[in-house]
């Protein structure tokens, strides 16, 4: 994993590091199955592979958020994935997570920092996440942040 500058913290509270993972590491791999089921209680976290194949996509990056604590330890996530259309250049913040024992400490607003830099120095001009409603610190540190929420509907299909 590769360090990126440390994120402005009070004097309160840990500071945070937010990297971009590059290797993927058994610590990692760790962190990222605690973390899923924070998030998810349906999906189950990637395996050492998959991990590796999010980290070498050429369209997504991996972030990894550490408290600046004795232990180091990932204690949150997000994917930035970038890709264009014929109508430009896209990006989306996807599977945001923090765990529960660091929530509050900034590890959140650093990985959505980060990752809206890594878009604005690719070119992107809009970035769009989701949240779900029930997540309501997650929705308004987003908002707190500039996102404004879009008057659109969200459709998925299942594939069977």
């Amino acid at each position: 994993m590769t360090d990126e500058p440390k994120a402005s913290s009070s004097t309160h509270r840990p500071s945070v590091t937010i990297e971009i993972v590059t290797e993927v590491t058994e610590e990692l791999t760790e962190a990222i199955a605690q973390l899923i089921p924070q998030l998810s209680s349906s999906a189950s976290p990637p395996n050492a592979d998959e991990l590796a194949a999010i980290a070498n996509s050429a369209g997504a990056t991996l972030f990894v958020s550490r408290l600046d604590t004795d232990d180091r330890r990932v204690v949150g996530t997000l994917t930035l994935v970038i890709y264009r259309i014929p109508t430009g250049l896209h990006a989306v913040i996807e599977d945001v997570v923090v765990d529960e024992s660091a929530r509050g400490a900034g590890a959140g607003s650093a990985l959505v920092s980060a990752a809206l830099e890594v878009a604005r120095q690719a070119g992107v001009r809009n970035v769009d996440l989701t949240s779900r409603p029930s997540r309501e610190a997650a929705n308004r540190l987003y908002a707190s942040m500039g996102f404004e929420a879009r008057e659109t509907n969200v459709y998925r299909y299942r594939q069977t």
